[in-house]
């Protein structure tokens, strides 16, 4: 069977190269257009953590976090083992120590069914700070052992790479989708026709510009984020906890006393591919606010990435109805990290007809519902 997969962020990647394990004939196309979410993303692999209480969402990113120990040691194996992975636990910090009640009840719970999330421990402030030196003095911290941190850049290239050597083909262009009535062909790339089996998109927030010739457009719209890395100079950051404050930005930390600190969500952006004065004040204001030792470290860059945002909490994944030879992988919002790698396992799994671990069907691809923000 041929597969085309277009896209090769962590989603298209990770479908490329499980479907290269099973044997299939799989051609990975990539038009690296700026502003890949994949690309700017932090990294944080710590889903338990959060207050989504959608079934569907969960038991996805849970067996994402589950599935990369079994991932970074099969790529390892495969000689590709640079990709940032560590597990370095994650610290919940609030001004008030019963802010985390909720949390540490939630953890508690979910540890039953997912052990992997590790012990879950209140610390003192001095307890915290001894973890991340730079944190802000007096404030609770709720630590959880089993979160992890990788670099999304580094992923990507490992598992296209890792297909690679399974022989996938990897192409650079920008594909044209090849239609014939309700059954989807190939891609065309430049004057190259490439015809398949099964086209598995996996484009993010330039999906629709694909599908257009089809007359699909999927509930999908971008959502901006800027990400600040930062460099303090000498620290010691390889294995500084993720950082988690009581609302929706975060910091965590990487080798070579690399700091980042991230993230806007800017709805109604399209793609626009800046960085904005007020953009890049909020991430550092709140990334101050919690961290006030890193306030003498330099500003090595600031990264933009657009979030594929679907109709709901929930990606787009699977078969598309109606159209055969189409596949969807979509909508990974703020989790794409946590959930790319199985997501790409799952699809590949779908497309060549083999059982997979959850049914796909909650995560219907041609649904829609209200784009909000989130």
């Amino acid at each position: 069977m041929r597969v085309i997969v277009v896209g090769a962020g962590i989603l298209g990647a990770s479908t490329a190269f499980h479907a290269s394990l099973e044997g299939a004939e799989t051609i990975l196309v990539d038009s690296e257009e700026a502003g890949r979410a994949t690309a700017a993303g932090a990294g944080i692999i710590c889903p338990w953590a959060s207050d989504i209480e959608d079934p569907a969402w969960y038991r996805l990113a849970a067996d994402g976090a589950r599935y990369y120990p079994e991932l970074v040691s099969q790529l390892a194996e495969m000689g590709e083992g640079a990709i940032g992975y560590r597990r370095v636990g994650a610290l919940m910090v609030a001004e008030d120590h019963h802010a985390l009640a909720d949390h540490e009840r939630r953890l508690t719970a979910r540890r039953t069914e997912r052990p992997e999330i590790g012990s879950i421990e209140r610390l003192s402030p001095a307890e915290a700070r001894k973890l991340f030196p730079p944190l802000k003095k007096d404030l609770a911290a709720l630590h959880v052992s089993g979160a992890a941190r990788l670099d999304g850049r580094l992923l990507a290239n490992a598992l296209a790479k890792a297909a690679e050597k399974k022989k996938t083909v990897r192409l650079r262009g920008k594909a044209e989708i090849l239609i014939e009535g309700k059954r989807i062909r190939g891609v065309r790339i430049g004057s190259d026709a490439i015809h398949a089996d099964c086209v598995v998109l996996a484009a993010g927030v330039w999906a629709n510009r694909f599908l257009a010739p089809a007359g699909i457009s999927l509930a999908v719209e971008p959502q901006r984020g800027q990400i600040v890395h930062l460099d303090l100079s000498d620290a010691a950051s390889e294995g500084w906890p993720i950082l988690l404050p009581q609302n929706s930005y975060y910091l965590l930390a990487f080798e070579g006393s690399r700091i980042v600190i991230g993230a806007t969500r800017e709805n109604g952006t399209g793609l626009d591919y800046r960085v904005t004065a007020a953009g890049q004040a909020a991430v550092l204001n709140e990334g101050l606010a919690v961290a006030p030792g890193l306030g003498s470290a330099r500003i090595i860059e600031t990264r933009i990435g657009f979030r594929p945002m679907g109709p709901d909490h929930r990606p787009l994944l699977g078969p598309y109805p109606g159209f055969e030879g189409l596949a969807i992988g979509n909508g990974l919002a703020h989790t794409g990290l946590t959930t790319g790698a199985i997501a790409g396992r799952l699809l590949a799994k779908a497309v060549l007809g083999l059982p997979g671990a959850i049914d796909l069907a909650p995560y219907d691809p041609a649904r829609k519902g209200s784009l909000t923000p989130r």
